[in-house]
């Protein structure tokens, strides 16, 4: 009687067990992902950079979409604010997400560098020369280690900004107005269609409870317009700064929230940063998803707030 006593409960406590082994939380230090397979924390946390860029194709698309009868001061702080955010990810990319190789492929950047800033400066630019130079930049910024979307950043900081030879608009503005329909309608969605790397077929709704998707979405939804709004309010409030005039801190926020959307350079960094390929496809979903919601609840406070300054101009008005 006492044996099988002993008995039911050994078999008690490796049913326990067996049941803490399958549903108990990970060990310090240590999530679990959708798949079931556990990985470090530190692992996990590497995608950290993940909610720095802003996508200024989508957010203005949004801005132009909902709010129509918006003042040109609030484009332009958002226009100003997402160059900023891609600036930023593009300098955490080539300090914290490249690995530098031989040294003498940053000599051919250099020159390379050198004579596209000189191509661009003369009163007949010879595009096709530097066309083949831009594309060498690419190459040589790959071979050398360091991510090549920075050969972009490269020639476009070395193309003049100002009129030159008696011409009535700057260079580099009038290449950004020619290049912006290749971009946009080719570039843009190639890039999207590869970068994401979302299997539908994959999903599920335990992908919603990813540590890593939940952080990336708090932190485009929530962490960047809150983010933004505390600079903006120390900015004016401490630093003496002044907003434009008839607009306050809190008109700021819809164009705040507009700028979780993360999408395409976000992307690149969740490639970038994760290893583990699982790891990797749950940052892009969460991008994804972040950048949705982001672009939901922006779409409707920019289209209630438009409203309220459309109404106040006819108001003005009459």
């Amino acid at each position: 009687m006492r044996r099988g006593r002993y008995a039911d409960a050994a078999g008690a406590v490796h049913y326990g067990h067996l049941l803490f082994s399958r549903f108990a939380p990970p060990a310090p230090g240590i999530v679990t992902i959708p798949t079931g397979a556990d990985v470090p924390f530190a692992e996990a946390a590497q995608g950290w950079a993940i909610p720095t860029a802003t996508d200024i194709a989508f957010s203005l698309a949004v801005l132009a979409l909902f709010a129509k009868a918006m003042p040109g001061s609030i484009r332009a702080f958002l226009m100003t604010l997402a160059t900023v955010d891609d600036l930023l990810a593009i300098i955490l990319i080539a300090v914290f997400f490249s690995s530098l190789n031989a040294w003498y492929w940053f000599i051919g950047i250099a020159i390379c560098a050198a004579i596209w800033a000189f191509l661009v400066r003369l009163r007949r630019v010879p595009w096709l020369l530097v066309a083949v130079i831009g594309v060498l930049a690419w190459v040589m910024m790959f071979e050398a280690g360091v991510h090549p979307t920075l050969a972009g950043v490269l020639v476009g900081l070395l193309t003049p900004s100002r009129e030159m030879h008696s011409e009535k608009s700057p260079r580099a503005q009038r290449y950004a107005s020619k290049l912006q329909p290749f971009s946009s309608l080719l570039a843009l969605p190639i890039f999207a269609l590869f970068a994401t790397g979302v299997h539908f077929a994959e999903l599920s709704p335990a992908l919603m409870l990813s540590p890593v998707v939940i952080g990336i979405i708090v932190a485009l939804v929530i962490g960047k317009p809150l983010g933004i709004m505390i600079t903006a309010w120390l900015s004016t409030h401490v630093a003496g700064l002044t907003m434009a005039k008839g607009l306050r801190v809190r008109d700021m926020f819809p164009a705040a929230c507009a700028c979780g959307i993360g999408f395409t350079v976000s992307f690149l960094i969740a490639s970038l940063a994760y290893t583990n390929t699982e790891l990797s496809a749950e940052g892009r979903f969460g991008v994804l998803m972040a950048s949705l919601i982001a672009a939901l609840i922006s779409g409707i406070l920019l289209s209630r707030q438009s409203k309220r300054f459309e109404k106040e101009e006819l108001e003005s008005a009459s």
